[in-house]
């Protein structure tokens, strides 16, 4: 029996003022390409369906003609809600799709659905455990349920699991293994101080967790322990990363295959370093990627005018500009701008400083003279 493992599509994602909508569409058909090629049983959705609780009218349409298709190409379908999901939103309707094999959980109501398939090798149940959080456990299981790990280990624990045939959990939750955590990205949400940490020993009666919330594709613990990550980069901090789809194949009770099919999205997200100068010819000379999402850091020592007009015009997704050289690596440490008693200063005065502080330079004569005349111009004091 084969399964896709998918997670975190967060559709509807945004970055700053860019809908990532259309190449979340691209990649879901790229999704649905693997499925008609590699034609599995079930497809596990970890999670994270959409980006925010309430979703827009057009990431609804997008998840429902993803399922469809789905649908029509007789796939079963496995979907949990992610710390994303709004569950009540996600779940509605689930008992009629269900008749459509369409499977979703997304409201926990004191055990973990199941569903049992079959084979030659026997019964496979697939356990759908939606994102728990203890304030969600606590009125099944009481008040000594005080962290995710608690809220995990009682869920399960109520849970009819056989050991001695093969079992599958979906699941959405920050997953460590003993003192090893997982790698994080910048565009996921962990909780301070660690109270969101589940550890993998709660599962060991599963043969493969399913799991979603952290955007890299990575094992925890065991090869049978897996975060399938996001089909798409959501930060900058995972441009370096390969995506993916993971590939789970199960035959007798304790044989596990699992493998991954990779996803190259319509645009990639790109990290650029550099002079000004430099990144406009690098981008003439091989436009190949210059349509990606950028982040350029420039290196000039010089004061830029507009260098992020200059930059979209040939890059013209580029999403954050910054700055690295000898003024920003001295005023790491920089400290408040006016010093003394303010009130006593004067406009040039506090500009000056405030330059200094910003730059680690002082403003020169024709800098100084063109401040004056603005402070004239505005009817400010020049002096």
């Amino acid at each position: 029996m084969k399964f896709l493992h998918i997670a975190d599509l967060h559709i509807g994602r945004r970055l700053g003022e860019t809908s990532l909508l259309d190449e979340q569409a691209f990649i879901i058909e790229k999704i649905i390409d693997t499925v008609r090629t590699e034609k599995p049983d079930g497809i596990l959705i970890a999670g994270d369906v959409y980006d925010r609780s309430l979703p827009t009218g057009d990431a609804v349409l997008l998840l429902d003609q993803f399922l469809s298709q789905l649908e029509s190409l007789g796939i079963s379908v496995f979907l949990i809600s992610g710390n994303h999901d709004s569950p009540e939103r996600l779940h509605f309707g689930s008992s009629i799709m269900k008749k459509r094999g369409v499977h979703i959980s997304g409201t926990f109501s004191g055990m973990i659905p199941k569903v049992t398939l079959s084979d030659e090798w026997g019964r496979l149940n697939i356990f759908l455990l939606p994102f728990l959080k203890p304030a969600v456990v606590r009125p099944f299981f009481g008040d000594s349920i005080q962290t995710h790990n608690d809220a995990v280990r009682a869920a399960i624990s109520a849970s009819d699991i056989d050991p001695s045939e093969r079992n599958i959990l979906v699941a959405h939750q920050f997953v460590t293994s003993g003192s090893i955590e997982p790698e994080c990205t910048e565009s996921e949400i962990v909780y301070v101080g660690g109270l969101d940490r589940v550890d993998a020993s709660c599962f060991d009666l599963f043969d493969y967790v399913a799991l979603g919330h952290l955007h890299r594709a990575q094992k925890i613990g065991k090869e049978t322990v897996r975060y399938a990550g996001s089909p798409l980069k959501y930060s900058f901090s995972e441009a370096g990363h390969s995506k993916s789809i993971s590939v789970v194949e199960f035959s007798a009770k304790g044989n596990i295959e699992t493998r991954s099919i990779g996803l190259i999205p319509n645009r990639n997200m790109r990290r650029i370093r550099g002079p000004l100068a430099a990144l406009l010819k690098a981008a003439r000379e091989n436009p190949g990627f210059t349509e990606d999402y950028i982040e350029a850091t420039l290196t000039d020592e010089e004061v830029l005018y507009d260098p992020i007009g200059e930059l979209r015009q040939v890059y013209p997704n580029i999403l954050e500009i910054k700055f690295e050289n000898r003024r920003t690596r001295e005023s790491s440490d920089m400290k408040t701008c006016a010093s003394g008693d303010v009130a006593k200063k004067s406009p040039m005065e506090l500009f000056s400083e405030f330059y200094l502080n910003q730059n680690n330079i002082e403003l020169n004569s024709e800098q100084t003279a063109i401040i004056r005349d603005v402070f004239e111009l505005t009817g400010g004091e020049p002096v």
